[in-house]
């Protein structure tokens, strides 16, 4: 491992320190921080000669410094998504290629005469698409003189195969009404050529805004929220036209433009299988708001009994079967019962203490229905297409509904392990980084939002409550006492950050991976947070319940080396070698290890918002432009 400068060390430890508190301005008599840039003590109150006088100012400045309220951090916020509309396609200005000839075929294959027919009726040509489509388009028709999709006076084979991928969009997660183009019309009141030359360019806008779909998906993430953070990709748009007009095979090439990786086609063989699977079956109920403990009664144990023959596996009823076979259907929770119901709960990755509470009651009934497992596929499939086509062989992906983090190397999955995340208040965001750095006993940097929500209204009353802790502040990089700032006052430049200790909010280590949004991951001291279900408890960065096997994996080394930097104490980076990407995601469907895809509850509520988007972009692209 190579270490870091000590400068670049303390930038890193001082990357998240740094915060802005515009409060009221300071009153005469504090100690501002000019004062103390400029090596004062303390500053002075104007004197009026009288002490009675004096001390009824001070009082008088104090209630009004009190009065003022407490100053606010708030995080982002969701929006109401504004789809794009449609642009129409300038096909008239098209009716004349500005090259001869046909893009990779031969031009003695071509019925100029027709082609040049129909190409002149590009002039009576109505169609809209997406503006990017509608561009590439106009830039493609300007060079390409042979039509894509029709030979003679009828559609071709290779427009008949674009037809069939864009008829089965559903089956990749996409909305077929987006690409859906009709046969030329034979209406007698337009002309055979008018209406292959309005196929013609309808489905050359359909097939560009398949393949834009496909490669990034329906809709903009950032428009969903300030949470999402993705630079959007850019397709070019007429590359693929031309590569469709020259391929021998358009189904196989439009198919390739979704992504490719294992963790899409495990999705996309789920709504496959879920579209066909039949729900028949009896619905396994289990009264809302049922919470059963050891030793008590309730008549929802029969249906829980259920639930864990249908949906537990075929070695924990073997190895229960004699309990399994001797209950009678009785409300009592006995103790071999709760053995069974621990079986279940270990099996299925939940704490093992034959609670029945909501987490246990979500396996126990099937979790989602099939439509809601369809709709989390969708979306999952959406946000998949925000992702690089293709994860990478070595990366980490941190799966906030499901409150992991897997690691990925040689292309298979070497680990997991559960994590918490930022609470409903302290989201954790959605996007993708690259891993640079391990600190080990790390400085925590005491961000913003913490220090203006949660510590300046016990500073404001206990100034030196910082000092006591063994926080240390700085002002301009000049340490300070906590107890010398004027916490009613502006504080700008003041920084705080909490030194290496084994109370250390982060721990014994953290792995950095530089973002605007301070986010990372790292130990903690509260190791019980772990043994929860329901794991959004931090306030945004990602705490890891083994942070030394993931620092070990991410810088090529051992458990026991990652524990020997650590035990050397004193605060030291080590700088990931290995380009290795992060996701921090957020996905309620997505497939383990085996490739049998999981379902988890939308802790954030961002579903709603995706599925939103969709209806605003279906509403836009049904309007023409």
């Amino acid at each position: 491992m190579k270490s870091l400068t000590t400068a670049a060390a303390a930038a890193l430890a001082l990357s998240c320190a740094f915060v802005t508190i515009d409060t009221t301005p300071a009153s005469a008599g504090s100690l501002t921080i000019m004062d103390m840039l400029r090596g004062r003590t303390r500053a002075s109150e104007p004197q009026t000669g009288s002490p009675e006088a004096d001390q009824a100012a001070r009082d008088a400045r104090q209630a009004q410094r009190e009065a003022k309220p407490l100053p606010r951090v708030t995080g982002p916020r969701y929006y109401t998504y504004k789809a794009a509309g449609l642009t129409r396609v300038a096909a008239d200005k098209l009716t004349d290629p500005m090259v001869t000839g046909s893009v990779g075929g031969d031009p003695s294959n071509v019925d100029l005469t027709g082609a040049a027919a129909i190409r002149a009726a590009f002039a009576t040509v109505n169609v809209s698409a997406p503006a990017e489509s509608a561009q590439a388009l106009e830039s493609f028709y300007r060079e390409q003189e042979r039509l894509v999709w029709v030979d003679g006076q009828a559609p071709n084979a290779r427009a008949r195969a674009a037809l069939a991928v864009l008829a089965d969009a559903a089956a990749v997660g996409l909305d077929p009404a987006d690409y859906a183009v009709a046969m030329p019309s034979s209406d007698a009141a337009i002309s055979r050529e008018e209406a292959l030359a309005q196929f013609e360019i309808e489905l050359s806008a359909a097939v560009a805004t398949y393949v834009l779909d496909a490669t990034r998906g329906r809709i903009d993430p950032n428009r969903i929220s300030g949470y999402h953070d993705f630079e959007r990709k850019t397709v070019n748009l007429v590359a693929a036209l031309k590569n469709v007009a020259i391929s021998g095979d358009v189904r196989a090439y439009l198919e390739s433009r979704s992504p490719r990786g294992a963790h899409f086609q495990a999705l996309k063989a789920e709504l496959a299988r879920l579209k066909v699977s039949s729900e028949a079956q009896e619905e396994i109920i289990i009264a809302p708001g049922t919470l059963l403990k050891p030793g008590q009664s309730s008549a929802e144990l029969a249906h829980i009994v259920k639930g864990i023959i249908r949906y537990g596996s075929d070695a924990l009823k073997t190895d229960h079967a004699l309990t399994l076979v001797d209950y009678a259907g009785t409300p009592d929770y006995t103790p071999e019962l709760v053995s069974l119901v621990e079986a279940f709960q270990k099996e299925k990755g939940l704490k093992p203490d034959g609670i029945v509470g909501n987490a246990s009651i979500r396996l126990l009934t099937g979790g989602d229905s099939v439509a809601s497992k369809i709709a989390k596929i969708e979306v999952a499939m959406e946000q998949a297409r925000w992702l690089p086509p293709d994860l990478g062989a070595r990366y980490v992906l941190i799966n906030q509904p499901a409150y992991e983090v897997y690691y990925h190397e040689d292309g298979v999955e070497q680990f997991s392990m559960r994590v918490v995340i930022g609470t409903k208040s302290n989201q954790t965001y959605f996007f993708q980084d690259r891993i640079q750095t391990v600190e080990f006993n790390p400085y925590w940097g005491v961000p913003q939002s913490i220090i203006i929500n949660e510590m300046l209204p016990r500073l404001r009353n206990d100034p030196s409550y910082l000092d006591r802790l063994g926080y240390e502040v700085a002002v301009g990089g000049r340490a300070v006492p906590s107890s010398s700032i004027d916490w009613y006052g502006s504080t700008a430049g003041v920084s705080v950050r909490q030194p290496p200790s084994s109370d250390n909010a982060l721990g014994e280590l953290k792995i950095l991976f530089p973002n605007s949004h301070a986010i990372y991951m790292h130990d903690t001291p509260s190791k019980g947070f772990f043994k929860r279900d329901m794991r959004a408890l931090s306030h945004g960065c990602v705490r890891l319940a083994d942070p030394r096997r993931m620092a070990a994996a991410v810088l090529g080394t051992t458990t026991d080396d990652v524990g020997a930097q650590i035990a050397k104490g004193g605060n030291r980076a080590a700088r990931v070698e290995a380009d290795i990407p992060i996701y921090i995601a957020y996905f309620t469907a997505w497939p383990n290890k085996d490739g049998k895809v999981e379902y988890f509850d939308d802790v954030y509520g961002r579903d709603d918002y995706v599925r939103k988007a969709f209806a605003a972009t279906r509403t836009a692209r049904e309007a023409q432009g």
